[in-house]
């Protein structure tokens, strides 16, 4: 069933959504080569928690993490271990709150350090197509209109993948609600989106084929063929106009110059020795 949110409960969702992203934005300050990932995921429970909010997806469904961390072929639902980050590295992480009753889920990838120039831009056209998306998350237009710009974008008019067997969904007092948002689609189908409707739109794109399989651990979904993915995530309400982002990556964007800028002064130094 679809609700729709009044001001005050889009007010408590923009509060859980900010939360997601203060904890990415420290996930972002301390992602380093040699860190196990089970690190991050401790750090995001404690940044969670030190604000009031419940880690989301620890115990959900039986999931036993704060956060997923999905490493390269990963698409989603990765588990942190004590498998340290390599150079290199695609991350996908997401990460999702409950605050005051109401939830928050977000998600964003990052590159470590010095990738190639395919992974460069398979995460900066992933992320662009996210924008594509919420767009068209306007009063009038339909679920239909969402899925076609990211597609459009990503595998009609790229060679990328677009997977099929996961979507974004609706959010608000529980983690998932209805619609589903899939990262596909035909312009002008699907539900006609209102006023007031919050939606976690997320695409999941592939450097290859859009065929995944899931890991023996139950849980992790990676590419059927070993290339790398990319996943980012914003929750948006439906607005006349223009949809209203209420998560951000600011804080996210602006960590991770700062590790570039980090990366290319360990560099200069070898280099001058």
């Amino acid at each position: 069933m679809v609700t729709y949110k009044t001001i005050e409960e889009i007010e408590a969702l923009r509060q859980s959504s900010l939360l997601v992203s203060k904890t990415l934005t420290e996930v972002a300050k301390a992602i380093k080569p040699g860190l196990p990932t089970r690190k991050l995921d401790e750090l995001a429970e404690t940044c969670i928690r030190d604000h009031g909010g419940e880690p989301a997806f620890k115990g959900f469904k039986g999931f036993p993490w704060t956060l997923c961390i999905s490493r390269n072929e990963e698409v989603v639902h990765g588990m942190p271990s004590d498998e340290e980050i390599r150079p290199g590295d695609v991350l996908s992480v997401d990460c999702g709150v409950k605050l005051n009753g109401y939830y928050g889920d977000s998600a964003y990838s990052f590159l470590v350090g010095q990738g190639t120039p395919e992974a460069y831009e398979l995460l900066r056209v992933t992320k662009a197509s996210l924008l594509r998306g919420i767009d068209q998350a306007v009063s009038g237009n339909r679920i239909g209109d969402i899925g076609f710009a990211i597609q459009q974008y990503t595998e009609l008019e790229r060679p990328y993948g677009v997977v099929r067997e996961l979507v974004g969904h609706g959010i608000g007092r529980n983690l998932h609600e209805d619609p589903q948002v899939p990262n596909y689609g035909r312009r002008g189908k699907g539900m006609k989106l209102q006023e007031g409707l919050v939606l976690a739109i997320e695409p999941m794109i592939t450097l290859g084929t859009r065929e995944v399989v899931q890991r023996k651990d139950g849980w992790t979904v990676a590419t059927a063929d070993g290339k790398l993915a990319a996943h980012y995530e914003h929750d948006v309400v439906v607005r006349k106009g223009s949809a209203d982002v209420l998560s951000t990556f600011s804080g996210i964007e602006e960590a991770e110059r700062s590790n570039l800028e980090l990366t290319a002064i360990d560099i200069m130094e070898m280099v001058n020795g």
